[in-house]
C-alpha cells in the first residue's frame, strides 16, 4: 500500500542526542566525562513533547546517529542508553521512531560485536521501507568509514544496497531519500577527506551509484 503516492507528507529527522556529550566537552574529556547528562534529557524530552503536539502528525520520526555518547565498553553506556529510551517511549503512537546508528553507536571501527549489540538494542544497521511512495534507505555510515574489523558485513551492506536501488528502478520510484550518520561530503563532492566526511574513493562509488538511481545530493 505504502508504494503508492498519496499526496505530500512530512518527517521528523533529528541527530546525535548523545547523552553524555555536554558534560564530556564542557570538562574537555570526551572519552570519560560523561557521566552526566541531564541537559540533553531534558532537550529530548523537550523535542517528544513539540512532536507530539504537531498536527497532523509527521510519519515517522528518524534520528540518525550519535544516540548516546558513550562509545563501545565505556562505562556509562548502558545507563545513557537506558535514559534515551525512556525518554523516547513518550512519543506518539503513531509516530513510529527510525534509528540510524552513528560512530558513537557502533565505534569508530565497528566490530560484529558492536554492531550486534547496536541492533539488539535499537534494530538493524541498514534497512529500507516504503512511506507514500517515497522509498527510504538507512544505511550503516561506519562500515564506509572503516571496516577494517568486518569486512564481510560492508561487503553484505554493499551487495544490499545494489538490490535495494534495483528495487527501486524496478517499481519506477520518483523519490528516494538515504539516512546515514556520515555525510557523503559537508561542501562539495571533490572535498579532502577529514573525520566528518567519507574517504573520497568511497564517497564517489556511493554517488555513482545514487546518481544512477536518480538519488540527489542535497546539504
Amino acid at each position: 500500500d505504502e508504494y503508492q503516492w498519496k499526496g505530500p507528507f512530512y518527517f521528523i529527522q533529528g541527530a546525535d542526542p548523545q547523552f553524555g556529550l555536554m558534560k564530556a566537552w564542557a570538562v574537555g574529556d570526551t572519552n570519560n566525562g560523561d557521566d552526566e547528562w541531564g541537559e540533553e534529557i531534558k532537550l529530548a524530552e523537550q523535542a517528544v513533547q513539540a512532536i507530539n503536539k504537531l498536527n497532523p502528525k509527521p510519519k515517522f520520526f528518524v534520528l540518525c546517529g550519535d544516540l548516546i555518547h558513550g562509545m563501545p565498553g565505556t562505562q556509562w553506556r548502558k545507563d545513557q542508553e537506558r535514559d534515551l529510551k525512556y525518554v523516547l517511549k513518550d512519543t506518539h503512537q503513531d509516530i513510529p521512531l527510525v534509528f540510524v546508528s552513528g560512530n558513537h553507536d557502533i565505534g569508530n571501527t565497528p566490530t560484529r560485536e558492536t554492531i550486534e549489540h547496536y541492533c539488539s538494542n535499537w534494530g538493524d544497521d541498514y534497512f529500507s521501507f516504503w512511506v507514500g511512495g517515497v522509498f527510504f534507505l538507512v544505511l550503516n555510515s561506519q562500515l564506509y568509514f572503516d571496516s577494517s574489523k568486518c569486512p564481510e558485513l560492508k561487503q553484505a551492506q554493499d551487495v544490499w544496497l545494489n538490490e535495494q536501488l534495483a528495487i527501486a528502478e524496478q517499481q519506477k520510484c520518483k523519490h528516494i531519500i538515504v539516512f546515514q550518520h556520515i555525510p557523503l561530503f559537508l561542501r562539495k563532492p571533490d572535498e579532502d577527506h577529514d573525520y566528518f566526511n567519507l574517504e573520497k574513493s568511497v564517497r564517489q562509488e556511493l554517488m555513482e551509484k545514487f546518481h544512477k538511481a536518480g538519488i540527489f545530493s542535497n546539504f
